[in-house]
């Protein structure tokens, strides 16, 4: 986990200290004699657990009690205010949520509410060692300022940081709750604090949730972090979900391939090793098969084992552009009319590899490989040239034949994957160039992004020109047995 504001290093070992000593006095907390708490600062992870042993499989590393997790079930702002938490309640049983433009709370933005009341009780808060260890600054995209965002290049991650609709969810559903009810969030005989603070430890503890939150919905609930939501820390339609800050298992570090597990019982939450771990080896989770690009957004760090993971958006606009080439024989206005057609011209499609899950003791054996196209991009495809034959019934007659119309896919899709790498300002080669000359920080993380998505454009590519060529060949056999066929009726005519 990404943390460059964790104090001068006396402070960051006295807040660790202190954390551990206050975690290890809950009720039903374990910490395994053989793991450590280390600062892992240099390398940009913050802080991790480190095996000071070696680790067999299935120990248990440590166990969270349920009380120890801060959520709406033990938080004291729930029993301050029991009506604003009944709005979640109640948009959770008729899914009626209207959104960021909404003044309802959902589950999201009550645990921001929770942190930000947390927060201000200062050392009357009973989770203030918990407090104390979790960044005060972040390094995702959304706190990136332009020239460093500039350097994703042509990512569709840039579209996703959401900051707009962050601040308006400060602006609309925070701000003026604590406005409201100042008596239960601010401290008797405290000022409280200006907009702009507030402002400024919403957005904090937003990045928190996202970097950090747990979804404690049930026993069986994934455990890893990927549950937290999808899109940003602002929701349209907040899961029913209790979202809950997990002491202790948020330390966890985490990577695609990893070997602890947080486990959810009715008590407790507990970490276990999914297999040996040698002494000097950090302890990871795992978040899920996220591509990098959503690692550094909502975590703030990229790995290279999340590369297999990467995905690249495909515009339906794109595709369909570089369809007119083999369509070249209708007129501009049979063009127009199958296009005029169209009726989800903004839709894109997620292109990725295909790959095997993490087996059970956290390690993936396989490679990951292009093998195809989505299915939706090739139903759209399908659906478009329908629409064609029926705007140029003569022109386009040729797509009545099953691998000609393959041909016209596979053509556009290629022509439509390398004007999308080429939508970046670097090519493959100079971004493999920058990482080996040694590009650092914010930098370096933005070229592991964009690299990858290079790569995979051009694996897909390859895959495509392939079975284009394959297509072709099919077309040519497909033409010499109709070429043979005609002569052979001919023969028969003329006798």
């Amino acid at each position: 986990m990404m943390d460059i504001d964790g104090g001068a290093g006396a402070e960051f070992v006295e807040s660790t200290r202190n954390f551990l000593q206050w975690f290890q006095s809950l009720p039903g907390a374990t910490f395994h004699q053989n793991i450590r708490i280390e600062d892992l600062r240099e390398r940009g992870a913050g802080r991790g657990i480190i095996a000071t042993a070696d680790i067999e499989p299935d120990t248990v590393l440590f166990t969270i009690p349920r009380q120890a997790i801060l959520c709406a079930e033990t938080s004291d702002l729930a029993t301050k205010l029991p009506a604003l938490f009944a709005q979640d309640a109640s948009a959770a049983a008729s899914d009626d949520n209207d959104g960021d433009d909404s003044k309802s709370q959902d589950g999201w933005t009550l645990l921001i509410l929770m942190l930000i009341h947390e927060a201000l009780q200062g050392s009357a808060s009973r989770w203030k060692p918990y407090l104390d260890i979790l960044p005060r600054r972040f390094d995702t995209p959304m706190f990136w300022p332009a020239l460093d965002l500039a350097e994703l290049q042509a990512s569709d991650v840039v579209a996703k940081i959401g900051k707009a609709d962050a601040d308006a969810m400060i602006r609309t559903r925070i701000l003026p709750t604590i406005h409201a009810n100042s008596a239960a969030f601010f401290p008797a005989g405290t000022a409280p604090l200006s907009d702009e603070d507030l402002w400024e430890l919403a957005h904090r503890m937003g990045s928190t949730i996202m970097a950090y939150a747990f979804d404690l919905e049930s026993d069986d609930a994934p455990s890893e972090k990927e549950s937290t939501p999808e899109d940003d820390w602002v929701e349209d339609h907040a899961p029913p979900t209790i979202l809950g800050m997990v002491p202790l298992a948020d330390l966890l570090n985490a990577d695609a391939t990893f070997n602890a597990h947080i486990n959810h019982s009715p008590a407790a939450l507990t970490a276990v090793a999914l297999r040996a771990v040698p002494a000097g080896t950090e302890i990871l989770n795992y978040y899920g098969p996220l591509p990098n690009s959503e690692l550094l957004r909502r975590y703030g760090y990229v790995t290279p084992a999340h590369a297999r993971h990467d995905v690249v958006e495909l515009p339906w606009a794109l595709i369909q552009s570089h369809l007119r080439a083999p369509l070249r024989a209708l007129s501009d206005t049979q063009w127009a009319a199958a296009t005029a057609s169209v009726e989800d011209a903004d839709d894109t499609f997620v292109l990725e590899r295909a790959t095997d899950d993490p087996d059970a003791t956290g390690q993936i054996a396989t490679l990951a490989t292009f093998a195809g196209l989505p299915e939706e991009l090739t139903d759209a495809v399908k659906t478009f040239l329908k629409g064609v034959l029926k705007a140029a019934p003569r022109a386009a007659a040729f797509l009545e034949d099953k691998t000609a119309r393959k041909a016209v896919i596979l053509e556009g899709v290629h022509g439509a994957l390398g004007e999308r790498e080429g939508q970046y300002a670097t090519t493959l080669e100079e971004d493999d160039a920058l990482l080996g000359n040694g590009a650092r920080g914010r930098k370096e993380m933005a070229v592991w992004v964009r690299r990858g998505e290079k790569n995979l454009l051009r694996e897909a590519r390859e895959w495509v020109a392939g079975q284009l060529d394959e297509a072709r060949r099919a077309g040519l056999s497909r033409g010499r047995e109709y070429e043979e066929g005609d002569g052979q009726a001919a023969k028969r005519r003329r006798r």
